[in-house]
């Protein structure tokens, strides 16, 4: 054999080649080997979750994300609910304790209350860690901080590569949330329930110190929640999730501040003192949606990618770190000689996700269409169930623990 240039027929040929009977045959072409194992597409707080879990197995992760980001036109005031399964999962990503303290508030105790009924108070359902025998029923964190803080782990772990557009790989998974262009090219469907509904979101600030207490009105037609949070003010702030129908929200968008504080107080009764705006509201339509399969060969959906439910809950952000930490199982899971695109193995992931997610959906429909309902007999019912809610300790126990570990 002889390499590179060589002498043919009076022509100079390029590569290797050997000699046979005179003439010179080119060696055959050895085929390309991808240099990733998974391209994960989208670079959300699950994205780069995701990336940074698989990057701890060793795997060779490309994660697609813009070139260059364009700046936020105007300051986030997202707040994320996280309970203690997505708290541990950032905590071994060695994310956790990279947040700022006021960027993450706990929720000790929370208040939920439901719409009068006859003339009478509303009836009232109350939570506490203590009750759990926990530290924490949750943590409200900052949605820009956390981002940040995945941007920079991945920035600097081994076996990622960020890329801008997306690479071939035994695996690929679609995290880019609810309006996933690669789901679509992957002829997925999503089944799609609108709500008619608008989440209003933004940052206040109370002349009471919140005492890490979470408050949740459940009444029709709206359902409205002040997170604990220790931005601006520590100890005094809220993060607001207020849903309402799209013609109030559009409302509420155009509200002068001092409009929008006096209307904040009207549907909160002062239950947290005098509630001041701080910053610039946000409002997004809200929908229940899911995607009819979550894998096939060589692929996978994880996130708002695969499903979206109501954030009456909070859950939106903890079912997608659990669609990361099963998917991560999975994978560190399989045998030797599978592939990571193994239709078979994802179908695992599959089924670790199933029921959870299908679970949650349900709970967070049922109580949205619950409380969706105006008639004065539905409103007796939903008074009477929360009451009996509330002296079924045990019931009342159990639903919580799911919900700090769902």
């Amino acid at each position: 054999m002889v390499a590179a240039r060589c002498q043919g027929r009076g022509r100079r040929l390029q590569g290797f080649a050997f000699p046979r009977g005179g003439r010179w045959y080119p060696l055959p072409t050895i085929p390309r080997v991808s240099i990733h194992d998974v391209c994960i597409r989208g670079a959300g707080p699950v994205g780069r979750s995701l990336a940074l879990a698989l990057a701890r197995q060793g795997l060779r992760v490309a994660l697609q994300a813009p070139a260059a980001e364009a700046p936020p036109s105007a300051a986030d005031v997202r707040t994320y609910a996280l309970n203690a399964g997505s708290v541990a999962l950032l905590q071994a990503l060695r994310v956790w304790d990279a947040l700022p303290g006021d960027a993450r508030t706990a929720v000790l105790d929370m208040r939920v209350l439901g719409d009068a009924s006859s003339g009478r108070a509303p009836a009232a359902l109350h939570f506490s860690a203590y009750e759990q025998t926990v530290e924490t029923l949750a943590w409200i964190v900052d949605a820009a901080e956390l981002d940040a803080v995945l941007a920079s782990a991945v920035r600097f772990a081994p076996h990622i590569t960020v890329v801008d557009q997306a690479v071939p790989a035994p695996l690929s998974v679609v995290a880019e949330g609810k309006d996933a262009a690669s789901r679509e090219a992957l002829g997925v469907k999503l089944d799609t329930q609108a709500y008619g509904h608008s989440a209003v979101a933004a940052r206040l600030r109370a002349d009471l110190p919140h005492a890490g207490l979470a408050r949740q009105w459940f009444r029709s037609p709206d359902i409205l929640a002040l997170l604990p949070f220790d931005r601006p003010s520590p100890g005094q702030s809220y993060g607001l999730v207020w849903s309402v129908p799209q013609e109030r929200a559009q409302s509420l968008m155009a509200m002068e501040p001092a409009a929008f504080e006096a209307a904040l107080a009207e549907a909160t009764g002062g239950e947290a003192g005098v509630l001041s705006l701080c910053g610039p509201r946000a409002a997004w339509p809200l929908r229940l949606a899911r995607a009819q399969t979550v894998c096939g060969p060589g692929w996978a959906l994880v996130g708002d990618a695969a499903h979206v439910v109501h954030p009456l809950a909070g859950q939106g952000l903890n079912l997608g770190l659990a669609d990361v930490q099963a998917l991560a199982d999975v994978i560190s899971e399989r045998e030797p000689w599978r592939a990571l695109g193994d239709e078979k193995l994802l179908r695992r992931y599959a089924r670790r996700r199933h029921l959870p997610t299908l679970a949650m959906a349900g709970v967070t429909d049922a109580l949205w269409a619950l409380f969706a309902h105006e008639s004065p007999l539905v409103r007796e019912a939903r008074h009477r169930g929360l009451q009996l809610m509330e002296r079924l300790g045990p019931l009342k126990k159990a639903l919580t623990a799911r919900a700090l570990n769902s």
